[in-house]
């Protein structure tokens, strides 16, 4: 996909993953809409995977740590065909459903590990990189990671560990948008200041618009052209990203848009 195709693809991404939450009556738009363009690029440019052979062994994997954010990811597996036909309704959050409020290994086609206790997804990441390495694979281990999230002690333990075994294959996305469920970053933990921390720990750092195709695209590139550290991408993301009324907006970290509010998503994510 070019530029464009892929700017497009992502707010596909956000109008499905808003119906998703609409339609189920729950879930977490806000956190699922900032990350819409860096898993579109994931998706549909940069991972090796396939679809229809999920659990091919020599594919590039992927963990959503901030397993909330799931709609965005569902919407992507969705589209990208790992379900068949596309999902006209994801059932999200419903008993029973294979769409689950946090990503299920095991249960969701395409869903590399499960996720939704924060703070786990860099350490789960550092150890399929290591089981690539011992198994003589080249496959990359791609974690989405909210900068809330990385307040946990386990994160540590993982990056730590990633840069002593100089894991090159580990390649986290910091979603910076600067919310966490009670309130900012900075009011509960003081100065966000994540590339500076991910560099003292030995990690090749990068920062950049989160929101920006290319920006993405070549930051994944460096990322693969470095062979002896892990990588982490530190992404700058308005959270809610799309939708004028849930942009910066926390009250949209977990909710569900009245009809019109839905109507009102539609329009401005290019629905009908």
């Amino acid at each position: 996909m070019n530029t464009e195709e892929l700017r497009k693809t992502a707010d596909k991404l956000r109008l499905t993953a808003v119906e998703m939450v609409y339609r189920g009556g729950d879930g977490h738009p806000g956190p699922a809409l900032s990350i819409a363009d860096i898993v579109a690029v994931l998706y549909f440019d940069k991972m090796r995977i396939r679809p229809e052979e999920p659990d091919w062994e020599d594919r590039d994997r992927f963990i959503l740590s901030k397993g909330h954010a799931c709609p965005i990811y569902y919407a992507a597996l969705s589209e990208r065909g790992y379900f068949g036909d596309k999902v006209e309704d994801f059932h999200l959050r419903g008993l029973g459903s294979t769409f689950q409020g946090h990503p299920v290994m095991n249960k969701t086609k395409g869903v590399d590990m499960t996720s939704g206790s924060l703070g786990n997804g860099i350490a789960i990441g550092t150890g399929m990189a290591l089981a690539g390495r011992h198994e003589g694979k080249d496959y990359d281990v791609f974690v989405i990671a909210g900068d809330g999230e990385l307040q946990e002690g386990v994160c540590w333990e993982g990056i730590n560990t990633a840069a002593a075994r100089s894991l090159s294959h580990l390649i986290v996305f910091a979603d910076r948008n600067g919310w966490q469920s009670g309130g900012t970053v900075t009011e509960t933990i003081g100065n966000n200041n994540i590339a500076e921390r991910f560099a003292a720990f030995g990690w090749h750092t990068q920062e950049i618009n989160g929101h920006d195709i290319n920006a993405i695209q070549n930051a994944i590139d460096a990322a693969r052209a470095e062979t002896k550290r892990p990588s982490v991408i530190v992404c700058d993301c308005i959270k809610g990203k799309g939708v004028p009324y849930m942009e910066n907006n926390n009250a949209w970290h977990k909710g569900v848009p009245t009809e019109e509010q839905w109507k009102e998503a539609q329009k401005a994510l290019g629905g009908e």
